[in-house]
């Protein structure tokens, strides 16, 4: 996997793992600050040696590929708290907030989209985000809130204009207005 370059197929140790996750953490929020922060600069945040950091992401790209992948997959996986906390159709809106506010950070992908590893990585991403909406709809489906039959691929592709708005006080408002559009389409 282009995200997490590994030396051999033995698992890796605990601490290995665990400074793998703090580096994630870090470059993510080193990222939304800056899409320029330098690796040593992260490395030095998350507690950890340069050393350490480039056995795990021996290029910049591999580091914000891996932040990118990470972050989507927590997003993925939070679907089932979201729906444990919120009625369907607002889970559905808090997920798509989440997701715009995501994809408007960027964390520097803008030139690392354009290879082949991300590629594979944003190949792989939309699989399962396009599961997850597919999760998020059903429940709304059977809670009678969406009709049925909605398509995760065309709901994502509506929702799109999310992640377009600005990243200000009225961005914010504008998402709340354009979910409110959809969701109204989405309607029995």
């Amino acid at each position: 996997m282009p995200d997490a370059p590994q030396r051999s197929s033995a698992p890796q140790r605990s601490d290995a793992l665990k400074n793998r996750e703090a580096i994630l953490q870090v470059a993510h929020d080193a990222l939304a600050e800056s899409a320029d922060a330098s690796l040593n600069s992260i490395a030095k945040r998350a507690g950890v040696g340069a050393g350490t950091l480039y056995r795990h992401f021996p290029t910049r790209e591999a580091l914000i590929l891996a932040v990118y992948r990470h972050d989507v997959d927590r997003l993925v996986d939070s679907v089932p708290d979201v729906l444990a906390a919120h009625a369907p159709l607002d889970a559905l809106r808090h997920w798509f907030t989440t997701l715009a506010a995501y994809v408007r950070l960027k964390h520097g992908l803008g030139d690392a989209l354009n290879t082949a590893a991300a590629q594979e990585i944003v190949g792989a991403t939309t699989t399962t985000v396009t599961a997850a909406v597919g999760r998020l709809l059903a429940a709304c489906e059977q809670a009678g809130e969406v009709r049925p039959g909605l398509d995760p691929t065309d709901v994502i592709m509506l929702m799109s204009c999310l992640w377009r708005t600005p990243d200000t006080p009225e961005g914010t408002a504008q998402v709340q207005r354009l979910l409110d559009l959809a969701i109204d389409g989405f309607r029995p």
